[in-house]
């Protein structure tokens, strides 16, 4: 459902397109490259963010106790074993992504590492593998890929229309065709980001309770959330599309300026959280 989402998106703004432009080719390739990226972010989702958001793979010799925390909780959990990569950034934080839990990934920051404690870090991990456990990582993955496309097109489009001169009004394009695609110009990119945000926020929540239960022990996650909650270092490669995959985002204090910019956060907010675990120590 989220992947015809995003291509219905795409492919009215292709259709817009071709009417404003007078060119069947260019809903036909719109809706090529919809289906091309659409396969893409399925087959190739882990590489794509490991890749954006410069993770290294690390093996057991890298990292002993990393390594068999990972392995200890995907038992628990009845999980493969995933891939374990490393960010080098003083930032602390982590994401788990890939297609299913046979290709999945669970990165973090060396920053995470210096700060947590072993029942923090446990927390931490239990909830990332939780999210490969629900199978979130593919949704939010695809979402954040499609997503990105549509902001790349509507970015393309505005600069082809207001500095290309807007070729269809040339050839005789329709007042209404244009106004039209002024307006799902500037609504397709809150429409993508809805539909990501919804479907991350929920998904969050659900992580940290499935993660507690997974180590029984609320309070490792809570305080893991508290240290990542008030640490004040930027992540250096922090972008919208990828950062409602993490565990905390690295961009809601640049987004937290206006009560309508709070309303697009893709995680629920970390006082929540922190009061939902300890609800559940009780």
């Amino acid at each position: 459902m989220l992947m015809f989402a995003f291509i219905g998106i795409i492919a009215l703004l292709g259709w817009l397109l071709s009417l404003y432009f007078e060119s069947y080719s260019v809903f036909v390739i719109m809706m090529g490259i919809s289906i091309v990226m659409t396969i893409s972010s399925y087959w190739f989702s882990d590489s794509i963010v490991t890749a954006i958001a410069g993770a290294k793979p690390v093996s057991r010799s890298d990292n002993e106790q990393l390594y068999r925390l990972v392995e200890n909780l995907s038992i628990g959990a009845g999980l493969p074993t995933p891939r374990i990569y490393i960010i080098n950034d003083a930032a602390p934080n982590a994401f788990a992504t890939g297609r299913d839990p046979k290709h999945a990934v669970v990165a973090v920051t060396t920053g995470l590492l210096q700060i947590l404690d072993k029942q923090e870090l446990e927390g931490v991990l239990a909830h990332e593998l939780s999210h490969i456990g629900n199978r979130d990582m593919l949704v939010a993955t695809v979402a954040a890929v499609l997503a990105g496309i549509i902001t790349m097109i509507v970015d393309l489009m505005f600069r082809v229309r207001w500095y290309g001169g807007g070729g269809g009004g040339r050839r005789g394009g329709s007042g209404i065709v244009a106004l039209l695609l002024l307006v799902a110009l500037i609504l397709a990119p809150i429409a993508a980001m809805l539909i990501r945000m919804a479907v991350s926020r929920s998904r969050e929540t659900l992580a940290d309770a499935s993660g507690a239960l997974l180590t029984r022990y609320p309070e490792g996650l809570a305080r893991a959330l508290e240290k990542i909650g008030s640490s004040r270092i930027p992540l250096a490669h922090a972008n919208n599309m990828t950062a409602h995959l993490y565990i905390s985002d690295p961009l809601a204090k640049e987004r937290k300026t206006s009560f309508i910019e709070a309303l697009f956060l893709t995680h629920p907010p970390v006082e929540e959280r922190i009061k939902m675990l300890r609800q559940m120590s009780v």
